[in-house]
């Protein structure tokens, strides 16, 4: 069953109860890490191993994204700046638990590459921020797997 979650802005990613922050290194420059995440969304699926499928919406100003396991996620873009960010919030989710997310993307230059920091920011009662605390690990495990597709797709 589809639930609604709280419209957050850009800012909830800097003020979210639970907000988990990875960063990885990846040899494609800004430019083209940008265009996978933002232009090429159907492309998710190909590098991100959690995402079974992903389509743009309303001209890229929304999309629906599914993982593995059957959890979907009907999200509107916060911020979609060329090379330097990318950002989006759930709008609808079947997932139990949480009352907001956000998600962002931040690219900066490094070296050749790209330094890519994603920030997970959510909201939900206590025992769902408890339980977001401790899935960190597989949620850096999962963003690992991802960047190392993620440089494989570029690379192709």
């Amino acid at each position: 069953m589809a639930r609604r979650l709280r419209p957050v802005g850009i800012d909830f990613v800097e003020t979210a109860p639970v907000r988990l922050v990875f960063t990885r290194d990846v040899a494609a420059p800004p430019e083209a890490v940008f265009r996978a995440l933002a232009e090429d969304v159907p492309g998710w699926a190909q590098w991100f191993t959690a995402v079974t499928q992903a389509r743009p919406l309303d001209d890229g100003a929304r999309r629906e994204v599914r993982l593995k396991g059957g959890t979907r996620f009907e999200e509107t873009v916060l911020a979609a700046k060329e090379a330097e960010l990318y950002a989006y919030r759930v709008d609808e989710t079947n997932a139990p638990g949480m009352r907001a997310l956000a998600e962002e993307w931040r690219l900066t230059p490094a070296g050749t590459g790209t330094r890519v920091r994603w920030t997970f920011a959510a909201d939900g009662p206590a025992p769902f921020r408890l339980v977001l605390k401790a899935a960190r690990a597989g949620l850096g495990r999962s963003f690992r797997g991802a960047m190392a597709g993620l440089d494989r797709h570029i690379a192709a």
